[in-house]
């Protein structure tokens, strides 16, 4: 367990990482004893400085959904991050690659909520009965940890290593598709670099989402009406390189780009 003082010192080096394009040396091998209770609170600093700015929280995501990830990092369970309302891309504005340090991008279904979930108490027929739709979407993200070299906690610390979203426009109800058997293909300058299927998401994205709206109880945070929640990716993640467009194409539920300058 940190201190109050050596949280607030990392929680400032994450942010000027991020700021300057610097990236740090991971917390966890200056930091050993740091632990998630640790990491949480680093992010949630983060958070509440840009929300002190003007920023605005619109949804969550979910990170390490997958068993071979949580088994590589030594985790029984997901992590989260926000995601804010500046974090939003556009399919139809490229994004500028030197904004970030090392991005990456992972395909994900995309839930809409179309009311606020329960917290502690939260299931997934309630994550069911209150998504109003599903959407292709593109998550973006990047580390300020050198070269991607991340234990728990420097994900966790540093917004699970979230960096952007784009959502493409296609809306499909929960009634009208399995949400468990998404078939979903990435393109990079149309050569297949990625396939994956939506239920490599702990076996139902469901489940993930209906985790986080218990887990960010905890934090008393509540998954809220209009919000977004990204629930881990389908497939691995994808390297972004100046000029790359990538295209990301879900079996019965649309496609969504994103292109880099």
């Amino acid at each position: 367990m940190l201190s109050d003082a050596v949280r607030t010192e990392l929680a400032d080096e994450l942010e000027r990482a991020e700021r300057d394009r610097v990236p740090i040396d991971p917390l966890v091998a200056r930091y050993p004893d740091i632990d998630v209770v640790d990491a949480y609170e680093i992010q949630l600093r983060n958070i509440r400085r840009r929300l002190h700015t003007g920023a605005r929280v619109v949804g969550h995501k979910v990170g390490l959904s997958s068993k071979a990830m949580q088994q590589m990092m030594g985790v029984d369970e997901p992590d989260y991050g926000h995601l804010l309302a500046e974090m939003e891309v556009y399919e139809d504005v490229p994004v500028e690659a030197g904004r970030y340090l090392l991005p990456r991008v992972e395909v994900e279904v995309g839930f809409v909520l179309g009311a606020d979930l329960p917290g502690a108490d939260c299931t997934e027929d309630d994550v069911l009965a209150a998504t109003v739709a599903f959407a292709p979407a593109i998550e973006l993200i990047d580390s300020r940890i050198k070269d991607w070299k991340i234990g728990l906690a420097d994900t966790i610390s540093d917004n699970a290593s979230s960096a952007g979203y784009v959502l493409g426009p296609q809306r499909v109800a929960p009634k009208d598709i399995d949400i468990k058997k998404i078939d979903a293909v990435l393109t990079r300058n149309g050569e297949v670099v990625a396939e994956g299927r939506s239920d490599a998401v702990l076996g139902d994205p469901v489940i993930a989402v209906a985790w986080l709206a218990r887990k960010v109880a905890s934090f008393g945070v509540r998954l809220k009406e209009g919000d977004i929640v990204l629930p881990g990716s389908c497939t691995r993640a994808i390297d972004a390189r100046p000029g790359d467009a990538f295209l990301a194409e879900f079996a019965g539920l649309g496609s969504v780009r994103l292109q880099f300058t």
